[in-house]
């Protein structure tokens, strides 16, 4: 079932969609419709993905709010931003 629908356009959105119409050999109002279908799959993706965002947001505000749990067997709780130097140490060590 369709519902008829009034929107607005600019002058230059509609010259556009009449354009692709015309080279689809298709109606402007299926064109509309396609636009529609792909906005909502595209705008449900993206709340999927700021709901993800925003979680991981908040493990990260938790990770540094409780450092004790996340460190590695030696205690150190910084080797995801000074891992470098961490494994020139060891390879430094191993050749002792």
């Amino acid at each position: 079932m369709m519902i008829r629908t009034m929107i607005q356009l600019t002058e230059e959105q509609m010259k556009a969609l009449k354009e692709m119409a015309a080279a689809r050999k298709t109606s402007v109002a299926k064109l509309v419709r396609e636009s529609v279908a792909q906005y909502v799959v595209t705008a449900i993706k993206d709340s999927d993905r700021e709901e993800k965002r925003r979680r991981a947001l908040e493990f990260l505000d938790y990770i540094d709010a409780h450092p004790e749990e996340f460190q590695d067997i030696e205690g150190k709780t910084d080797v995801s931003v000074n891992h470098d130097e961490y494994f020139v140490q060891a390879i430094e060590d191993d050749l002792r």
